[in-house]
C-alpha cells in the first residue's frame, strides 16, 4: 500500500525530530562530561568525614535581634547572645553555639587575612623603641586588606570543616584535617557561564548565585610541607606596622581579585602560632595575668565584645534610608554579643565573668574570666552592610563620632563595644591556658573604672 502525502510528511517529521535531537544529545553530552551541570563541590567530599562548624542561618540567635525582648529587665540576668568567629578577616562569619578560648582569642578566629601588593618597597628606616620589641621600620610588598579598602569582602563566605569520627568514607576511610573552603560569588563569560548558572539554580534553589572556590588546611603546615608548597614567610603591612606571616603563595585564584576589583596580584597569609604578636597597650602584664595576651589577625586585642541594647540605642539615632533600614549587630565584626543589659551598661567595665545559669547542669564549673581592657574605637567598618558588601556613605561612622566620642584616648572618634583579654585561673603549663564561652552563659560585671585608649 502506496503512503499518502500526508504520511510521508508525518515520517519525516519524525525522521527530523529525532535526527535533531540525536545531533542535540551528542552535542551536549561532551559538555556535561567537561562542565557537569551539577559539579562536585569540595564540600561535597568533606562532608563524608568532616561536619561543618557553626549554626545554619535559619537558627542563628541574632535572628531577633532587633526584638525589645533583648533589652534590660529588672531581675532578668544578662546572658551571651550569640558568639561568632571569623576565620578568615573581614570575611563572612561563622556563628557558634560554644568556643574555647586561648591566649589569642576565640579558637579559629582571624587566622588568615588576604593581602594585596604594594608598590615597590623604599628602603628601610628604623622607629623608636617602646613596649613592642624595638625593631627596624618595615616596608613589605604585601599590605593586608580589609572591609575598610575593599567591602566586597563581606560576600566571602568562609566554612570550616572538622574531623568527625562518626563519620568513615568507605572510599578514604577515616579522614584527619581540619579544613576551611572558601567561596565568592564567580561566573564565567560564555557557554561556561550560562552551564554555572544553570548548575547554581539547580543545586542551591532559585536564588543560587555561581560561586567559585579554594580550599586551605587550618593546621599550619611543617617546614617540608612549606617547602613543597612554594610557601614563604614574608612581612605584611597591617596597619601602621608590619606582621612576619607565611604567605600561602599561589592558592588564591586570580578570579578573586577580579571579583574584588582589586587591581594587584593578591595573596592569602597565615600567622605562625609559634610567632603570634603580643598584646600591650592597655592589655594586662605578664606579671599580673601569668602571661602576655597575643593576636593573630585581630586588630588590637583578643577579643571583640558588643551589648545588643547598645546598638538599638545608637540605631534611634542613625539616620535611614534605604541602604540602612536597621544596625545590624554584625556590621561590628564582635565576637560576643551579649544582651539584657542598659544601654552602655559596658563602658566602664574592667573585669567581668562568663558562668552557666544556677539551673544549668554544668552550673558548678568554674567561670571564665575576661579583663575587660579598653573600648572599641570605631573606625568606618561597620558603614559596610555585612549581607551586601555595600559601604554606606555615612552611616553609622557619622553617628558613632557624634554620640559616642566618650573616650579621651580617642577625640573625635566613636567607641562601641569592649576589648577583652581571657584571665585564666593557672598559668604554669601552656596546655591549661584554655576557657570555655557558651550561648546562655550569665554575665558578672568584677570591676569597673575609668578607660583611656592607647
Amino acid at each position: 500500500m502506496i503512503p499518502s502525502v500526508s504520511e510521508v510528511v508525518a515520517l519525516f517529521d519524525l525522521t527530523a525530530v529525532i535526527l535533531l535531537l540525536t545531533t542535540v544529545v551528542v552535542f551536549v553530552i561532551p559538555i556535561f562530561i567537561l562542565f557537569p551541570p551539577i559539579p562536585v563541590e569540595r564540600s561535597d567530599a568533606l562532608r563524608q568525614t568532616h561536619t561543618k562548624l557553626g549554626i545554619p542561618a535559619s537558627q542563628s540567635n541574632l535572628r531577633t535581634q532587633t526584638s525589645p525582648e533583648h533589652n534590660y529587665q529588672p531581675g532578668k540576668p544578662a546572658k551571651i547572645q550569640s558568639l561568632y568567629v571569623y576565620p578568615v578577616k573581614s570575611c563572612r562569619g561563622i556563628e557558634v553555639g560554644h568556643s574555647k578560648v586561648l591566649p589569642k582569642g576565640l579558637e579559629f578566629d582571624r587566622l588568615f587575612a588576604f593581602a594585596r601588593q604594594k608598590p615597590k618597597a623604599v628602603a628601610n628606616t628604623p622607629v623608636p623603641s617602646g613596649e613592642d620589641e624595638a625593631q627596624p621600620k618595615k616596608n613589605p610588598q604585601w599590605e593586608v586588606i580589609t572591609l575598610r579598602q575593599v567591602p566586597l569582602l563581606a560576600n566571602i563566605k568562609v566554612d570550616l570543616w572538622l574531623p568527625d569520627v562518626s563519620k568513615t568514607s568507605r572510599q578514604l576511610g577515616r579522614v584527619g584535617g581540619r579544613f576551611i573552603v572558601i567561596r565568592f560569588p564567580w561566573r564565567d563569560f560564555g557557554l561556561k557561564g550560562i552551564i554555572q548558572w544553570i548548575s547554581a539554580k539547580l543545586s542551591r534553589g532559585l536564588s543560587g548565585t555561581p560561586e567559585k572556590e579554594f580550599m586551605l588546611s587550618i593546621d599550619f603546615p611543617s617546614p617540608g610541607e612549606i617547602k613543597a608548597a612554594g610557601y614563604q614567610y614574608e612581612d605584611t603591612s597591617f596597619f601602621a606596622k608590619s606582621v612576619y606571616a607565611l604567605n600561602l603563595r599561589n592558592e588564591v585564584p586570580p578570579e578573586l581579585g577580579l571579583y574584588l576589583g582589586v587591581a594587584v596580584p593578591i595573596t592569602i597569609f597565615m600567622v605562625d602560632p609559634e610567632q603570634r604578636r603580643e598584646v600591650f597597650r592597655n592589655a594586662p602584664r605578664k606579671a599580673d595575668a601569668g602571661y602576655q595576651p597575643v593576636i593573630d589577625f585581630q586588630d588590637a586585642y583578643p577579643l571583640h565584645l558588643l551589648n545588643l541594647t547598645s546598638v538599638r540605642a545608637l540605631e534611634s539615632k542613625v539616620q535611614k534610608d534605604q541602604n540602612l533600614q536597621f544596625l545590624d549587630a554584625r556590621r561590628f565584626r564582635p565576637n560576643i554579643i551579649v544582651s539584657g543589659l542598659k544601654e552602655y551598661d559596658e563602658d566602664d567595665w574592667k573585669s567581668i565573668e562568663f558562668s552557666q545559669p544556677p539551673q544549668s547542669a554544668t552550673a558548678k564549673l568554674s567561670g571564665s574570666k575576661f579583663d575587660v581592657s579598653c573600648r572599641t574605637v570605631r573606625c568606618k567598618l561597620p558603614n559596610v552592610d555585612p549581607a551586601t558588601g555595600i559601604r554606606h556613605k555615612v552611616e553609622p561612622d557619622n553617628s558613632l563620632r557624634k554620640y559616642r566620642n566618650i573616650d579621651e584616648g580617642a577625640p573625635k572618634s566613636g567607641c562601641m563595644g569592649m576589648q577583652l583579654c581571657p584571665i585564666f585561673p593557672k598559668t604554669d603549663d601552656p596546655e591549661e591556658l584554655e576557657l570555655s564561652l557558651q550561648v546562655g552563659m550569665e554575665i558578672k560585671v568584677l570591676r569597673r573604672g575609668h578607660h583611656l585608649a592607647l
